[in-house]
């Protein structure tokens, strides 16, 4: 049954439609062209379109062949109203033209562009965007289906960190939000042909500030401090806690088969953190009626469904009563640290308001990748006369605490 493209002359929040065509620069051969309209409507009345050429060898990544890979891509661009993408059907990767082809290639398939852009388009060509990362080689190491996160990879990559430097990490991505990396590590070769795990230093963007806003509980310990992480991933930052920092950690993964992963492939060990498989607010709860205190709380959690404006954490942990729970396992100078991707403005805003009527003082960290926020909320207001000493760690780290501003 012929298409019929009349259905793309309006747009339809969160309509997806994908389908296969003869490859123009190989008729024997197929492309497969998905088309997504933003579930945010725009109050603009021309809506905007782009177009990207899927990256070669990459069609079976699920950035690019899942929906949901679909929505986060076009989530990243706000003022985007329709996401078009044409790659090779990953049915059909017999044809493994060049990427020298690409330019052709968008030649050609510019009138196919065109009929499928809303009639009410501004009459302007539509651009092609370019996917780029730094990913040089990929080697999948397994596939695994957690009971709550579902479909998950594990895959060693060689990156490209400038001209001359090239460095291995371990990765951890689920499938249901492909375009976030769960988790990443370092990987360091040891003897022969063998790697281990780097735990002493943290790679992920917004791990540097998460432990920077340490430098904000508003105590001068003399003890062994105390912290609380829910969502452990591949356990990269409790094990930096207790390696790096010496603190005694705790840690709520609610899927059994992450913590599999993070102890197999991720050096996760039972000496650096106590780990417990649950539900991370229930876990909150009743840490409040049992008296327990921590100096510091860490929420680096994904969100299922990133309609609502907000990929991380999720929109059920920042309610009100959870945030009052979380305030209650704390100690009078302790802090709560939460690693935020905010898709919508509006949202953030709100989110920020609630923290404030709950805590005594919200700070912030610009990770600058364009993406994470760190948010930081204090028990009580923070006199800057004691605090918790920020020694022996790696200017990465420090540079964060001088940008942590009050908001």
């Amino acid at each position: 049954m012929a298409l019929d493209v009349r259905i793309f002359e309006t747009i339809s929040p969160s309509r997806f439609i994908s389908f296969t065509i003869p490859n123009p620069n190989s008729p024997s051969h197929l492309l497969r062209v998905a088309v997504l309209d933003s579930p945010i409507q725009s109050s603009d009345s021309s809506p905007r379109v782009a177009a990207m050429l899927v990256p070669k060898h990459r069609e079976t990544d699920w950035i690019f062949s899942t929906e949901s890979g679909h929505l986060q891509l076009l989530l990243n661009l706000p003022e985007i109203s329709r996401l078009i993408l044409i790659g090779d059907d990953p049915e059909d990767l017999s044809n493994s033209s060049a990427a020298d082809e690409d330019e052709r290639l968008q030649q050609r398939v510019k009138p196919l562009v065109a009929a499928l852009s809303p009639k009410t388009l501004v009459k302007e060509e539509v651009p092609f965007l370019i996917y780029e990362d730094d990913v040089v080689t990929r080697v999948e190491l397994e596939r695994t289906i957690g009971p709550y996160v579902g479909e998950m990879l594990i895959e060693d990559v060689e990156i490209e960190i400038d001209e001359v430097t090239r460095e291995f990490r371990r990765r951890l991505r689920f499938k249901r939000t492909p375009n976030l990396i769960q988790s990443d590590i370092k990987m360091v070769r040891t003897r022969g042909e063998e790697f281990e795990p780097q735990l002493t230093e943290l790679v992920h963007p917004y791990l540097p500030p998460m432990v920077a806003s340490l430098s904000l509980i508003g105590c001068d310990l003399k003890r062994r401090p105390k912290a609380l992480c829910i969502g452990v991933g591949g356990g990269g930052l409790v094990s930096f806690l207790k390696l790096k920092l010496g603190f005694e950690v705790t840690g709520v993964e609610i899927d059994p088969e992450v913590v599999r992963i993070a102890r197999c492939y991720f050096g996760l060990e039972e000496r650096f953190a106590s780990v417990h498989v649950g539900d991370g607010v229930e876990f909150l709860k009743r840490l409040d009626d049992d008296g327990s205190k921590f100096d510091v709380l860490m929420v680096d959690l994904d969100s299922s469904d990133p309609v609502h404006g907000v990929s991380a954490p999720p929109v059920e942990f920042v309610g009100r009563d959870v945030l009052v729970a979380a305030r209650a396992v704390l100690v009078p100078c302790g802090v709560l640290v939460i690693n935020v991707i905010p898709l919508s403005k509006r949202f953030y805003e709100e989110l920020k308001d609630v923290f404030r009527r709950v805590f005594a003082g919200l700070y912030e960290i610009d990770v600058g990748n364009g993406e994470n926020k760190v948010l930081i909320a204090t028990v009580s207001v923070r006199d800057g006369l004691n605090g918790f000493t920020m020694e022996n760690l790696s200017p990465v780290v420090l540079k964060y605490v001088d940008a942590i501003q009050r908001i």
